[in-house]
């Protein structure tokens, strides 16, 4: 087998052209890659290094870019299988200090058996970071349909995708998920092994999945942790979290009305559910100050999404809304455990510019698939629609984006249908992958496995002390694959307990963080 093949897309070049590209590729592989401290403290302990990869992998020739790396050994050489690649998601999420703050939650028998890699995806924080120079209001993407604000809307859009392509014109059409799977491919290359495993979260589940299908010879023991639906990149992902949502809210309302003794938000589900929407309504008239913000209804609904999926959190944030609107002092927002502690960043992080992971958001949900509406007219039509049908988040779901305006990518979406073995992990209530979409993705890759973890809430399983932690351990240290799709249910008691990864998530109220896959 080649070190370095080309994965490109259909229909294919001629034989010369294949060669030609094959040699220009070489010299790629063979690059040593040269590994020093990735930083000062805590980041001492962690190997860095870069490996140059082509912007363009049609034209390997041309200009390229810096993709950063890093690394910690496997604690048993003689139990060592090979490399671990780690994904945090995003799109934009960097992954350099993964393989320290994701370690402690492994369990012992996988670090012995891999290098745990960590990367940035190219454009994202050390690997040739683009920046589209937004601030303010510009970051702000989650906005409501409102007719009287639609055209602003339009400009804001039309702007963003300007202003990004003012300053990476030529680099943006190549900023997608097919040539950071390519970019894999060489780094595996670079690092001299047959084949890569792999633990992806979130995002990081789409990037295996194209990995797996251009190149399924060098797809070993594969963890899609939380998974992206292909058939819905991007638009139809994020028109998924209002789709996940109304059940959440359903939910939400059933367990609390059965606890009206505890929040008196009503004791059935329509009083609940009416208690909530009473709130947004008073918050349009007049904003609800809590822990410093001052909170429209918009605000409210958008931001409290996300709570809905986990039922005893969203009854404490509305009791607390609640009670700043009706003048009074909220109690404290209870304790939950935190997620691990990331290391302080290294030293380059202030070199990293300030809306870098919007901008290499932007740069990948829109240049990865051509199925973005071009006529603002039809994103007006959609809002109004979903705003109807998913009254939480429907309209922001549907409502116009940069991607109206962006350069088209250099590819079309990949199409993912394959037998490749993998392991999909999923969570029954994940706000930000809801259920439907991990099965979306299992029905594509018909080699991989599922586990279904019922009851499970939160945006991640492995390394949170799931009950699939177990499978995921013994597919990573001994190959074995469940022989059929697995189903195992949440201790509720623990729920709020439970560990959470720093995975890129919402921030939720007060304000409307950022929403990340």
């Amino acid at each position: 087998m080649p070190a370095l093949t080309p994965a490109v897309a259909a229909p294919a070049p001629p034989a010369a052209a294949t060669a030609t590209t094959e040699a220009l590729l070489a010299p790629y592989a063979r690059q040593k890659p040269r590994w020093a401290p990735c930083g000062p403290g805590e980041m001492a302990r962690l190997e860095c290094a870069t490996v140059e990869v082509p912007l363009d992998y049609a034209d390997p020739g041309g200009r390229r870019l810096d993709v950063a790396i890093s690394r910690t050994r496997a604690t048993s050489p003689r139990d060592r299988r090979g490399v671990l690649l780690l994904n945090p998601g995003g799109p934009g999420g960097s992954g350099l200090d993964m393989p320290l703050w994701l370690a402690p939650e492994l369990p012992d028998a996988v670090k012995q058996r891999y290098d745990l890699v960590g990367f940035d995806p190219r454009g994202v924080g050390r690997s040739s970071p683009v920046s589209c120079g937004l601030t303010g209001d510009e970051l702000n993407w989650q906005r409501p349909y409102e007719a009287a604000s639609f055209r602003k809307d339009v400009r804001w859009a039309r702007t963003v995708a300007e202003k990004c392509r003012a300053r990476n014109g030529a680099v943006l059409p190549h900023l997608t998920t097919r040539n950071t799977a390519r970019d894999l491919d060489l780094v595996r290359a670079v690092l001299g092994e047959r084949k890569i495993s792999y633990l992806g979260y979130s995002y990081g589940t789409y990037l295996g999945a194209v990995y797996a299908q251009l190149f399924p010879r060098r797809t070993d023991r594969f963890v899609l942790d939380s998974a992206v639906d292909p058939a819905r990149i991007w638009r139809g992902m994020i028109q998924s979290w209002a789709e996940g949502a109304e059940p959440a809210f359903t939910r939400w309302a059933d367990w609390t009305a059965r606890r009206d003794a505890e929040y008196r938000l009503g004791d059935t589900p329509e009083e609940v559910g009416a208690a909530f929407w009473a709130l947004v309504a008073r918050a349009d008239r007049t904003p609800i100050e809590l822990d410093g913000a001052r909170l429209t209804g918009d605000d409210v609904r958008i931001g409290a999404r996300a709570a809905f999926f986990d039922p005893r959190g969203a009854a404490e944030l509305v009791v607390r809304l609640r009670t700043a609107a009706e003048g009074g002092t909220p109690p404290a927002a209870p304790s939950r455990r935190t997620a691990p502690e990331r290391p302080a960043p290294p030293s380059f992080a202030a070199e990293v510019p300030a809306d870098n992971m919007d901008a290499s958001f932007w740069a990948v949900v829109c240049a990865d698939t051509r199925a973005w509406p071009r006529d603002p007219e039809r994103y007006r039509r959609d809002a109004v629609r979903d705003g109807a049908a998913y009254p939480l988040y429907g309209d922001v779901g549907s409502h116009i984006k940069p991607c109206a305006f962006w350069p088209q990518g250099a590819e079309p979406a990949t199409r993912v249908d394959n037998t490749t073995g993998a392991l999909i992990l999923q969570n029954e209530w994940d706000s930000q992958t809801p259920l439907f979409s991990a099965q979306g993705l299992r029905r594509v890759m018909k080699g991989a496995r599922m586990v279904t973890v019922l009851g499970g809430q939160g945006h991640g399983v492995y390394g949170s002390g799931s009950c699939a932690d177990a499978t995921a351990t013994a597919y990573l240290t001994a190959g074995r694959l469940p022989a059929a799709d697995l189903t195992c249910r949440a201790d509720v008691r623990r729920a709020a307990d439970a560990r959470r990864l720093p995975l890129p998530a919402p921030q939720g109220l007060p304000g409307a963080g950022r929403q990340t896959f």
